[in-house]
């Protein structure tokens, strides 16, 4: 028992020499032992939050892409608790935050953590927010947040046809 204790001190001031500490290694040891060869991201997802005790999962979306949110929301009900915000969450007109005289739905990010947050969500999977939005929800999330799906207008959510179209050209 003494041994391990001093291997775990150990590499936690080594961790902490790169700016980790002990809560990022429990996060890095969980994501390596979630890494599933032959399944994909969804399942990755799953075995994580098994790995690490989550029982509640909360699912940020964008509207365009509800139907996708709740396939998946479906997928994990099985072993966990999952809630779905969608982004214009609060119904807060465009105009108010911008000022721009908009009258349009305003995509409210910070107010799907927050949504999450009081809903008691231990882990969130952000579907499809826009460049930006999903750097607030991110930002502002007080727990673990993983990207299932990113938005792109052009490639219907695949931004690695974009790479892999410029090396074809090559």
């Amino acid at each position: 028992m003494e041994n391990h204790e001093e291997n775990t001190k150990a590499v936690t001031e080594t961790a902490a020499r790169y700016g980790y500490d002990a809560g990022d290694i429990a996060i890095m040891e969980q994501a390596r032992d979630a890494m599933r060869a032959h399944e994909d991201r969804i399942e990755e997802i799953r075995a994580w939050a098994r790995n690490a005790g989550i029982k509640r999962i909360g699912i940020a979306h964008c509207a365009a892409l509800t139907r996708e949110a709740a396939a998946v929301q479906e997928m994990l009900s099985d072993e966990f608790e999952v809630m779905l915000a969608g982004c214009k969450v609060g119904r807060i007109p465009l105009g108010d935050l911008l000022d721009d005289g908009s009258t349009s739905l305003a995509c409210n990010p910070i107010g799907q953590v927050k949504m999450l947050e009081e809903w008691g969500s231990q882990l969130n999977v952000v579907i499809g927010l826009c460049l930006g939005h999903d750097m607030l929800f991110s930002g502002h999330s007080k727990v673990p947040t993983t990207t299932l799906i990113v938005k792109d207008r052009k490639y219907r959510h695949n931004p690695m046809q974009a790479i892999q179209r410029d090396e074809a050209k090559e």
